[in-house]
C-alpha cells in the first residue's frame, strides 16, 4: 500500500536537475500528496523522449465508463499488475516515474491511535516510484491523464508497518524503466524495490493523518525516538 507520500525538497532547480522534467511544469513543495491530486511525474512521447507532466494519482483505465473509478486504482500490485486488465496495457506502454522524496505509513501503538511514520531513502534523496500511466476520454472532450503506483511485498524494515510498500527504483534503472521497448522479463528485474540498508523511517506527528492538510507540520517530529525504536 502507498496512499500518502511527500516532495518536500524545497529548491525546484534540484528536482529539474535529477529528473528530465523540463521547465515547464510547476514544482511544488508536498508534504501529503493523497489520491486524486495532481503529482508531478516523467513520462514519455511518442517518440520514447522523457517529459515532464502532472498526472491525476489513481489510474483510470481508457476503457473505463467513469473517472471515479480512478480512486479504487491508487496502487497496482507487481504480482499481478501484466496481468490484470485495468494496468496490463499501461504496464507494457505506458510506464512513468513519480517523483518523491518519502512516503508514509501507520502503525497501531498498543495505546491504540495510529502512529505515522516517514519513510525515505537514507540518503534522504529524491527518488521514483515506479508508476504506470493512462489517458481517459470522455464526453465534451474531457481528458484525464491519471497514474498508479506499483507496490511490492515489503522489505524487513517496512514489515513491521505493513506488509506491502511502493516499489522505489534505483536511479540506474529509471531510464530504463520508461523505455517503450523494454521487454517484460527485464521490466521485472529493475523492480527489486528499496533494500532494507538504504532505508530509513522516521515517526512524525499527527497531522499527516488529515489528507487535507499539506503543510510542514506533517513531518514535525512523532513519538520519541527511542520508543518507535521499539515497534
Amino acid at each position: 500500500m502507498c496512499g500518502r507520500y511527500t516532495l518536500a525538497t524545497p529548491n525546484p532547480a534540484e528536482v529539474r536537475g535529477r529528473f528530465p522534467i523540463g521547465e515547464s511544469i510547476e514544482i511544488r513543495q508536498r508534504y501529503n500528496v493523497a489520491p486524486g491530486d495532481e503529482v508531478l511525474a516523467v513520462t514519455t512521447d511518442r517518440d520514447g523522449h522523457p517529459r515532464g507532466e502532472l498526472l491525476r494519482w489513481g489510474l483510470v483505465p481508457s476503457w473505463a465508463k467513469q473517472p471515479d473509478t480512478g480512486l479504487k486504482m491508487i496502487n497496482a500490485r507487481l504480482e499481478t499488475v501484466a496481468e490484470r486488465p485495468a494496468f496490463r496495457r499501461a504496464f507494457e506502454r505506458y510506464r512513468c516515474l513519480i517523483i518523491a522524496d518519502g512516503f508514509y505509513e501507520w502503525r497501531r501503538l498498543p495505546s491504540g491511535p495510529k502512529q505515522a511514520f516517514h519513510i525515505t531513502r537514507a540518503d534522504n534523496g529524491l527518488f521514483a516510484f515506479a508508476g504506470l500511466w493512462s489517458i481517459w476520454y470522455g464526453e465534451n472532450d474531457q481528458k484525464l491523464r491519471t497514474c498508479t503506483i506499483l507496490t511490492t511485498a515489503a522489505s524487513s524494515a517496512i514489515a513491521p508497518l505493513h506488509d506491502r510498500m511502493p516499489v522505489i527504483l534505483e536511479p540506474g534503472a529509471e531510464a530504463a524503466w520508461l523505455e517503450p521497448s523494454q521487454p517484460s522479463g527485464r521490466l521485472r528485474e529493475l523492480l527489486g524495490g528499496l533494500s532494507p540498508g538504504e532505508t530509513a523511517l522516521r515517526p512524525v506527528g499527527p497531522a499527516v493523518n488529515d489528507a487535507r492538510y499539506d503543510g510542514p507540520e506533517c513531518l514535525a517530529p512523532g513519538i520519541d525516538e527511542l520508543q518507535a525504536a521499539l515497534f
